[in-house]
């Protein structure tokens, strides 16, 4: 069964039948603030068919229809990702943050002319929020166009108390293998959320891209003290327990000269 089969029928594990509460109603505000949080969990999957629940009750809800293909550009399925842009475009071929997507979507397999001018429809529709703004930043980086940095911090300057928006900005930058910059904007969100175990699990991915070992077993531990559940905590942790001692003294080296 294909993906777009899953996603327009809901997925297969919402089929079978469930014991709910009597007073839980399961209609399109609880899919869509189900999508939501599985998003801000990096639960990417279930992100994807929660957005096909809330389609299955409103087609013509167009932030479902966005976050589908910014679920599937979190999955690295970038081809997906633009082929439903298109599907969801045919309905809504003004809508800002849809259209920002598939130019990220764009970008990321190689076509980077058309990444551009979707941007730019993106902007032109009057879009001025956070997301368009990554968008922009995502398609100048794959250009490898300096102007991307004013795009990251016009984003950040439109939601300057939104930790989400500095995780995704950290996620760009990680992808793009910036990974000092990344640091930055991951440290801005545990700033504004140190209660969330994902941004600490983020934030020691690129101090352990760095080569900043120790402290990312730090932000490794505090991850998995923030949420037992988290296998990617566990894994983490058990690579760098076999780092060997040569690329351990090397990390600490480089936390000195940061200091």
């Amino acid at each position: 069964m294909s993906r777009f089969i899953n996603l327009e029928l809901g997925g297969e594990a919402e089929d079978q039948p469930q014991q709910t509460p009597a007073a839980l109603v399961k209609d399109e505000a609880f899919y869509l603030a189900e999508a939501r949080a599985a998003f801000e969990n990096g639960d990417f999957e279930p992100g994807l068919r929660f957005y096909s629940k809330v389609l299955e009750f409103n087609p013509k809800n167009a932030a479902a229809w966005t976050g589908q293909v910014k679920m599937l550009i979190e999955l690295g399925e970038f081809r997906e990702a633009k082929l439903w842009a298109d599907k969801a475009l045919e309905r809504f071929p003004n809508e800002p943050e849809l259209l920002a997507a598939k130019a990220v979507a764009l970008g990321r397999v190689g076509d980077l002319q058309g990444a551009l001018a979707f941007s730019d429809a993106s902007i032109e529709e009057r879009g001025d929020t956070p997301y368009v703004w990554l968008a922009r930043g995502d398609v100048l980086l794959a250009r490898k166009e300096p102007r991307a940095d004013y795009c990251f911090e016009k984003a950040m300057l439109l939601a300057p108390h939104d930790w989400f928006i500095a995780w995704l900005a950290a996620r760009i930058r990680y992808y793009y293998a910036q990974f000092i910059m990344a640091l930055q904007c991951i440290q801005k969100a545990v700033e504004l959320n140190p209660g969330h175990f994902l941004l600490w699990l983020e934030q020691g991915r690129c101090q352990e891209a760095l080569g900043l070992i120790s402290i990312a077993e730090h932000s490794f531990t505090q991850a998995r003290q923030l949420n037992r559940n988290c296998p990617e905590a566990d894994h983490a942790l058990m690579h760098i327990s076999q780092t060997g001692w040569f690329a351990r003294g090397c990390g600490k080296l480089r936390e000195l000269f940061r200091k």
